[in-house]
């Protein structure tokens, strides 16, 4: 299915999934970080919050959330939050993005956030209501259609051979 076949995704369905995206990563790493520490500091004399262990988790957690966004874009076309939403990104020929371009898109989206989410705010001017990340990355979100897996097809759909 092409771009031109579905509505293109608005900001508040975009930003529904980007928080649950958000919470999901926060609540995983916090768990996952405090089991970590828990079992670091038994087995060992390092302080858990050293400025050398905070810096470490700091570039885990960067790590963590760009192989999150880059892996489900370029696998699925949307991660989980979006899925949750009904959205899809999709480069010109329909299809999810690249590898290229999804972390071209990631570095679109920190680079949208620097300048107080102002990069985020061209989802509400642009005609295919892309953000500046979609604009570096070639992409676009679209609203997908949930999908209906075990469901008897319409009977239109259902032909009979003579």
């Amino acid at each position: 299915m092409s771009a031109t076949e579905q509505p293109y995704a608005g900001i508040v369905s975009r930003t529904v999934a980007l928080a649950f995206d958000a919470g999901a990563l926060t609540v995983g790493f916090a768990v996952a970080s405090g089991v970590f520490g828990l079992i670091l500091s038994l087995f060992t004399a390092v302080e858990v919050s050293s400025p050398g262990a905070v810096l470490g988790a700091a570039c885990v957690w960067s790590l963590v959330v760009s192989t999150y966004f880059v892996l489900f874009w370029t696998l699925a076309g949307q991660t989980p939050g979006m899925r949750l939403m009904a959205l899809r990104v999709i480069s010109a020929t329909g299809e999810p993005p690249g590898l290229g371009r999804s972390l071209v898109r990631l570095g679109g989206m920190i680079l949208a956030a620097i300048p107080f989410f102002a990069g985020f705010a061209l989802i509400l001017f642009d005609d295919r209501r892309r953000g500046l990340q979609d604009m570096l990355a070639g992409t676009v979100v679209v609203y997908a259609p949930k999908s209906r897996v075990g469901t008897t097809p319409p009977a239109a759909a259902i032909t009979s051979s003579p």
